[in-house]
């Protein structure tokens, strides 16, 4: 898995009281880690800032911070480290390319399987009609 070198100006740490089970180390501690990421900072390629956008989802602003927070272990330096490597996770996401589709044309044997289909659709309908007696 490759690594990312990020810039150090580019990343915010801020160190906030977590939620949850805990007692009072929980309270008392800022042990949970919100990292905050200038994304424009990162010098992605075009594709990659396209599918770093859709993969943060909720986490990325309207500014171009994105937003991981991370309060799952009882240390800061746990929940940093943690922090860090979901960002490179994203990061190596974000910079696999998807494959390109190509785009194809019906045959004609399908064309003239759906004019059958069609066709044969429009009998049975015209067979529903009022009953005449002529």
């Amino acid at each position: 898995m490759p690594v990312f070198d990020v810039p150090e100006d580019a990343l915010e740490e801020r160190f906030i009281t977590a939620g949850g089970p805990g007692g009072q180390n929980v309270n008392k501690v800022a042990t949970a880690v919100q990292l905050r990421i200038d994304v424009y900072r990162l010098g992605l390629p075009p594709y990659a800032f396209r599918k770093l956008r859709e993969l943060a989802g909720s986490r990325m602003t309207s500014a171009g911070t994105l937003v991981i927070q991370a309060q799952q272990f009882r240390t800061q330096e746990a929940n940093r480290k943690d922090a860090r490597e979901r960002l490179d996770a994203l990061l190596v996401r974000a910079h696999e390319r998807d494959a390109r589709r190509i785009a194809t044309k019906p045959g004609k044997a399908a064309k003239a399987r759906r004019v059958d289909e069609k066709k044969a659709r429009s009998g049975i309908k015209q067979g529903r009609g009022k009953v005449r007696m002529d």
